[in-house]
């Protein structure tokens, strides 16, 4: 069984969750992690316990069997500080790069074990992984235009 796809999910899951920690620690004030600016919703603490929780659940529980419970509510209510953030961000980096390297190919052309967002049932795994990259991806351009725009360089 070939896991070739799974190394190369790996290498990009934990390249971006990488950018997230940095985005996270480029911030001069911790407080500024929390304010939201114009019009997001979000601040960019906020956005990153999301991530974190969204790939723990998606990839840890249901790909890993980590055992994490998802408490997504908490995601967009709850406030950490930088540095339990950060520790979140780094453990959610080793488990993509020991999850995602095993799963094999075939595994990846399967319907997603999981349940996905209900416009996605049926999804197969491999599909489901890059849209979760995608995800990963598009937040992180919220908080990298958020930091940004306080600098005053956006």
């Amino acid at each position: 069984m070939t896991h070739r796809l799974g190394e190369d999910l790996s290498e990009l899951f934990v390249r971006e969750i990488t950018r997230l920690a940095a985005e996270v620690s480029a911030y001069p004030d911790e407080e500024q992690l929390w304010m939201c600016i114009g019009g997001q919703k979000n601040s960019p603490g906020t956005l990153a316990l999301h991530l974190v929780g969204n790939l723990d659940a998606y990839i840890g529980n249901v790909l890993g069997s980590t055992g994490y419970i998802r408490d997504r509510d908490a995601e967009f209510t709850e406030r950490v500080s930088r540095d339990e953030l950060l520790r979140r961000i780094a453990l959610c980096r080793s488990m993509l790069g020991e999850v995602l390297p095993q799963i094999s190919d075939d595994a990846m052309q399967e319907e997603f074990p999981g349940t996905p967002p209900t416009r996605m049932t049926g999804i197969r795994t491999h599909p489901f992984l890059m849209h979760l990259l995608w995800h990963l991806g598009w937040h992180l351009g919220h908080i990298y235009y958020h930091r940004l725009s306080l600098e005053g360089t956006a």
